[in-house]
């Protein structure tokens, strides 16, 4: 059983993986697919908005399930989100200094802390 669940989980991980290249790919289709219409402004912030809840809650999850090191480590692959973050503000002709001075800085923390943790 137990090795069912575990395939079930990593799978999951690789679909959601998955999903989530597929909205950077093809945005208005994964959009459409994901069930609201690409310029919905606010389905789409709402979307985010979990997502980011989402990230933080399993970060605590890792921490009070495994400790701190594990949680270390979760902060070094959390640093995905902010470092891409920063990477789409500029690419999309946002301001360079909102993305290293929001996006790159919280990605820099994340490590940084990351590294503390796992390694300490």
């Amino acid at each position: 059983m137990q090795i069912a669940a575990l395939s079930v989980g990593l799978v999951a991980c690789v679909a959601i993986m998955v999903i989530g290249g597929r909205f950077l790919l093809t945005p208005r289709r994964a959009t459409r697919d994901f069930g609201v219409a690409a310029d919905d402004l606010r389905a789409l912030t709402q979307i985010k908005g979990v997502r980011d809840i989402a990230s933080g809650l399993v970060l605590i999850v890792v921490w009070a399930a495994a400790g701190r090191t594990a949680l270390g480590w979760a902060l070094i692959a959390a640093a995905w989100t902010p470092t891409a973050d920063a990477v789409i503000v500029v690419a999309n002709g946002g301001k360079p200094a909102t993305a290293l001075g929001i996006h790159g800085i919280t990605a820099v923390l994340l490590v940084a802390a990351g590294l503390v943790l796992a390694l300490g």
